[in-house]
């Protein structure tokens, strides 16, 4: 009678296939995370870009066409100018609380998901036939995300009144 050989894998190789597609599944895994992570933290730097350059837009075509402004002081947080119609107004940054934003006399320039880390008014003049030039820094970050994914953006701009 002849014996059948029968071949088959050894516990030894079975262990081995086995630890080699778990590192490939790890692997695998953490490559996915890492790309889900870069994607949030670019959705929030979106989202803080576009609230911080709506806001610096706003206050740029108010002051550039303002009639006059009061360079900040004693609080480099607040703002004052004459606006075009003549009214007294004011740019003014909230930085204590939770709720952290710029605000354009009473109204919110930034949104709730913004939360506001910096802001600082100045400005020079020359002499009194220059206009003044008004320079805003700004830095917020995503207030509705609180790990490493939140998106922190600095901006800053240098705005000249235009000359009445």
């Amino acid at each position: 009678m002849k014996k059948k050989l029968i071949k088959g894998l050894s516990l030894v190789e079975i262990l081995i296939v086995i630890s080699i597609f778990a590192v490939i599944g790890l692997l695998s895994t953490r490559s996915v995370f890492l790309t889900l992570r870069g994607a949030k933290k670019s959705d929030s730097l979106v989202r803080v870009r576009e609230n911080i350059n709506y806001s610096l837009a706003v206050m740029e075509r108010q002051i550039r066409s303002a009639q006059s402004v009061t360079c900040p002081n004693l609080s480099p947080t607040v703002l004052d100018y004459v606006s075009i119609e003549g009214s007294q107004t004011s740019f003014s940054c909230t930085l204590t609380g939770s709720d952290r934003y710029i605000a354009s006399g009473s109204a919110r320039l930034t949104s709730n998901d913004v939360s506001l880390l910096s802001c600082n008014f100045s400005c020079t003049q020359d002499d009194i036939n220059t206009p003044p030039v008004v320079r805003i820094l700004l830095e917020a970050t995503d207030s509705q995300i609180t790990s490493v994914e939140a998106g922190t953006v600095t901006a800053q701009t240098e705005i000249v009144l235009r000359n009445y």
